[in-house]
């Protein structure tokens, strides 16, 4: 084992029987709830009228495999996505896709209990706008009132998603449930896709989003608990440092780096490591944030007024509520 330091990682409730949320997960009753909550949406998908053509007995074969322990994933199917930022997903098939929410419901509450307050990324109440608000104001504090120069480092995890070490998420799980077939279930999501041997979580599983906190949640816990810092925010794979130290922030990348190399084999990206002052402007999830202001990314702006149209300005007109956008509006239709 790799000796992770996964403080608090379990919650404070040390090992969990597996083998009642194993029940849990393949119940007829969530698998039938993780139908509805995948379905909604998607019903006039070719792929989802076709399951939804013998659901009960679709979902009864799926139950009876789960069950036995015969279930076995299948492959991927994979497509490009431009949002705006380049991603290779990986989409599964109808039936494993409701495996991922049956697993999702049950065992989310679980996790979400045990990650800090600062993680910001795919959990319920959350979300980019929240972690905006909650990096200014921990900025805001440290600045006391803006009569004190704050420093911000901005870090970003290399490759993430490909770059997971499955055996590490394995261990993590094996740490907190006793259950060889809860286990075994998520080994096998978990091992059902692979960007390099043994490593990667696909892009487009529900279960990716869980399981990407799940990995860094150790590394959270290090941040907050052993090291004691008080200004960090981390959504998905960006991590804000918020200081008035600048020397301290310097050891904090090289700290992060260690931890990060040595307990998670990651790696942060050389050239997405930023250290400045607030006052000059930072990108946080696609603002840049001032002392007094906001203002929406010269790269988000640029695409946005690229491909504004009568169909989605609505969309966009929203996104600059959350800003100082009123010169972009006016260029709205």
């Amino acid at each position: 084992m790799n000796n992770i330091e996964l403080v608090g990682v379990v919650g404070g409730g040390g090992v969990i029987q597996g083998h009642v949320l194993f029940e849990q997960i393949i119940s007829k009753k969530n698998l039938f709830g993780a139908w509805r909550e995948f379905s909604k949406g998607k019903k006039n998908k070719k792929d989802v009228r076709q399951f939804a053509f013998d659901l009960e007995e679709n979902l009864i074969d799926l139950y009876t495999d789960l069950r036995a322990g015969s279930y076995v994933h299948g492959g991927y199917t994979d497509f490009i996505v431009c949002d705006p930022k380049r991603r290779h997903i990986h989409k599964a098939s109808v039936r494993d896709r409701i495996v991922h929410h049956a697993i999702h419901r049950v065992l989310y509450p679980i996790w979400d209990r045990a990650f800090i307050f600062e993680s910001f990324s795919s959990r319920l109440g959350k979300g980019t706008h929240a972690a905006i608000a909650h990096f200014e104001r921990l900025a805001w504090g440290q600045s006391a009132n803006n009569t004190k120069t704050v420093w911000v480092l901005k870090c970003d995890v290399r490759k993430f998603f490909d770059s997971v070490d499955q055996s590490i998420l394995l261990e993590v799980f094996s740490g907190k449930f006793d259950d060889e077939k809860l286990l075994f279930l998520l080994k096998t999501v978990i091992r059902s896709f692979h960007k390099n041997p043994g490593k990667g979580l696909p892009l487009g599983n529900l279960t990716s989003q869980l399981l990407a906190n799940v990995y860094l949640d150790g590394m959270d816990h290090f941040i907050k608990r052993v090291l004691g810092v008080k200004g960090y925010v981390r959504y998905a794979d960006d991590l804000l440092f918020i200081s008035r130290d600048k020397s301290k922030m310097e050891k904090i990348t090289r700290v992060v780096e260690d931890f990060l190399k040595n307990k998670l084999i990651l790696d942060l990206h050389p050239g997405k490591t930023i250290l400045r002052k607030w006052m000059s402007g930072i990108d946080v999830l696609g603002y840049t944030s001032f002392p007094h202001h906001r203002l929406l990314r010269a790269k988000t702006e640029r695409r946005m007024l690229a491909r504004i149209n009568p169909l989605n300005w609505a969309s966009y007109a929203s996104l600059l509520k959350h800003c100082r956008g009123h010169g972009i509006a006016k260029l709205l239709p």
